[in-house]
C-alpha cells in the first residue's frame, strides 16, 4: 500500500576531493559522515528547511544518533551522489536517511542520522516547534 505522504529526497553530486583520501587512495571512513552533512545541507536549501532557518527560529538541531554502513570504496577523482530523504516523524525529531551512489550508480554506503530540537535555552523540545510543524503542513507532511 503507498503512503499518502509526500517523500521528500534531495541529490546532490560531489566529486572526491584530495585531502579526504588515506594512503590507499581511497575515501577516509569519517568523511562519510562528511558527505552526509552536505546531504543534509542540500536538502535545507532544496525544501526550505536549512540551518540557518532553524536558528533563526531560536533552534538548534543537534545529532544525537548517526550509522553508516560501507559497501564500495570511492576513490579520488570521482564523483558520487549523495540520496538524502527525509524520514517524517510524530516526534519532534530530523530523520535523514542516506545513499551514496559512485559514477557507476554502485550503492558506495548508506546510513541515517537523528537530530533533536533544542531550544534558546537549550532545553530538549517534546513537540514540534510551530515553524517546523508550518513546514511539515506545507510539504504536505
Amino acid at each position: 500500500m503507498q503512503s499518502k505522504e509526500n517523500i521528500l529526497t534531495c541529490t546532490e553530486e560531489v566529486r572526491v576531493r584530495f585531502n579526504e583520501t588515506d594512503p590507499l587512495g581511497i575515501v577516509w571512513h569519517g568523511h562519510y559522515i562528511v558527505y552526509f552533512e552536505d546531504g543534509r545541507e542540500a536538502f535545507g536549501r532544496e525544501h526550505g528547511l536549512t540551518y540557518l532557518d532553524i536558528q533563526r527560529e531560536g533552534y538548534v538541531t543537534p545529532i544525537v544518533k548517526s550509522t553508516c554502513e560501507h559497501f564500495l570504496p570511492l576513490k579520488y577523482g570521482e564523483t558520487f551522489r549523495i540520496v538524502t530523504t527525509f524520514v517524517n516523524s510524530v516526534s519532534a525529531k530530523l530523520i535523514y536517511t542516506y545513499e551514496i551512489f559512485n559514477q557507476n550508480n554502485q550503492l558506495v554506503c548508506s546510513g541515517e542520522t537523528i537530530q533533536v530540537f533544542l531550544d534558546s535555552n537549550g532545553s530538549l523540545c517534546l513537540y514540534n516547534p510551530d515553524f517546523f510543524q508550518a513546514w511539515k503542513d506545507k510539504m504536505g507532511l
